[in-house]
């Protein structure tokens, strides 16, 4: 049994359910209904850009979002096809590496907002429980509250929102439920 838990995105439910926030057949019902309104929405790219965070921002065209970021300098951003590529190449002009990354759509970019609400009433629909586990929250980088645990609104920010896996894993490190 953990004491704590981290997990990437899809990782994070795992997480969830470990820690009892789901039983396991809810988790599972969960996360199908989640792939399923995901793979209705239309193709999309992400890329990978071993930069900061900061300085990446400024250079984001406005229908290219931050999708996770994973390190110090290793974030992954989304978008449609012609703006990831469009985005690749100007980032190759000024030299900064970049790897679009085998995927079939723009995950945690505003090409989910279509499916939120109805992914948010799913969740409505399946029992949510206060954690037993303490799990980090991939919306916020820092342990998941009871509050946003049970919250299908939570879940629903949690598909669209930027992965903060590396804030998250700072804090984990830090080691404060040991």
């Amino acid at each position: 049994k953990p004491d704590m838990m981290i997990g990437h995105s899809i990782g994070e439910y795992t997480a969830a359910c470990l820690a009892g926030v789901f039983s396991l057949e809810d988790a599972l019902t969960v996360v199908a209904w989640r792939g399923k309104l995901m793979q209705e929405m239309p193709s999309g790219g992400m890329l990978s850009v071993p930069i900061a965070e900061e300085e990446l921002k400024p250079l984001l065209p406005p229908d290219v979002t931050v999708a996770a970021v994973n390190g110090p300098a290793q974030c992954v951003v989304s978008g449609t096809h012609d703006a990831i590529d469009a985005f690749a190449a100007q980032l190759d002009e000024k030299e900064i590496q970049n790897r679009k990354l085998h995927t079939s759509h723009a995950f945690h970019s505003s090409m989910m907002d279509p499916i939120l609400k109805t992914f948010e009433d799913k969740v409505a629909g399946v029992e949510r429980n206060e954690p037993q586990i303490p799990f980090i929250s991939n919306v916020t980088g820092n342990w998941i509250s009871n509050v946003d645990a049970v919250d299908p609104n939570y879940w629903s920010r949690h598909l669209r929102g930027a992965v903060r896996f590396a804030d998250g894993a700072g804090e984990l490190l830090e080691d404060k439920y040991t």
